[in-house]
């Protein structure tokens, strides 16, 4: 449940990643321009050091109390700043869809769901398998299977579930852009059988020509390309205070790059892999390639 009386809907619950975000950057600007240190922040409200530092990258949720205090301490008296402040903090703390997939939802990828779902532009790069968003059911299952091999089904299921949820934004009325490269290595890597594989492919294809979805597919052909560091995603926001975000998923966790350098080489690296893999038309007549071999 979010605010009384209103429904949480996939929108808010998903911005509410975003805003606790923006409102950990302005609060960090507010204490740096201050001079004064995590640790003192801190005290003031009777926490960690540690506990500001996952206050200002948005990593928890906000007590209204916090808030106030360290508004004080850094010297917001306005009124209009302070309840600003105050209300994004009320609108950060509404819980996302996904919060009733926690059973099977590890806490790093919880922040994932809510900034894809609040992203207006989201450019992929995969090499091992398709896409979650790009996924089909069966497909899906048959990924999240082998990678849990002897998880109960009714596991498995609620994995599959939760992916197919994340999808329906890509179709919804605020649908982000969505530019996807796929590694030929990620589409002959068989999941499922063929006729999963092949049902996949139909996929791929129907995907391409929606109007808000690019497709691209980096042939075995071209050899060594600007992928080679591995799968990633960008996500862009609507907020112009809000950085672009690059994600990399690991085995048991995630990094989080938003510092500019870093963001930038992975720009360059997207930039390049979109050059260089064959155009959308192209790509999807790679894919009826791939299907009629399957």
């Amino acid at each position: 449940m979010g605010r009384v009386g209103k429904p949480v809907t996939a929108g808010e619950s998903s911005g509410s990643v975003v805003r606790r975000i923006l409102l950990g950057s302005q609060l960090r600007r507010l204490r740096e321009s201050r001079g004064i240190t995590r640790e003192a922040a801190g005290y003031s409200i009777r926490a960690s050091e540690s506990k500001i530092s996952r206050m200002e990258l948005g990593r928890v949720s906000f007590k209204a109390r916090d808030v106030e205090d360290l508004l004080t301490l850094y010297g917001v008296t306005d009124e209009a700043e302070r309840e600003s402040l105050l209300g994004l903090a009320r609108e950060a703390n509404v819980a996302g869809w996904w919060h009733s997939y926690g059973d099977v939802l590890p806490g790093w990828f919880q922040t994932y769901i809510g900034l894809e779902g609040a992203a207006s532009l989201i450019r992929i790069y995969e090499v091992q398998f398709v896409h979650g968003l790009l996924q089909t059911e069966a497909y899906a299952h048959a990924v999240v299977a082998r990678g849990m091999p002897g998880a109960p089904a009714a596991e498995i299921d609620r994995r599959v579930a939760l992916r197919l949820a994340r999808q329906k934004a890509l179709v919804s009325e605020r649908a982000p852009r969505f530019h996807a490269v796929l590694d030929e290595a990620a589409l002959r890597r068989p999941y499922g059988g063929r006729e999963v594989m092949r049902a996949q492919l139909r996929h791929l294809i129907d995907m391409s020509e929606q109007p808000n979805i690019t497709l691209q597919v980096m042939p075995f052909s071209f050899g060594g390309h600007a992928g080679e560091s591995g799968a990633f995603t960008m996500l862009r926001f609507p907020e112009s205070d809000l950085s672009d975000i690059v994600y990399l998923e690991q085995l048991t966790s995630a990094l989080y790059l938003d510092k500019a350098e870093e963001v930038a080489q992975y720009e360059k690296a997207m930039v390049r892999l979109h050059e260089d893999s064959p155009g959308p038309d192209e790509s999807r007549d790679l894919l009826r390639g791939l299907l009629q071999l399957t």
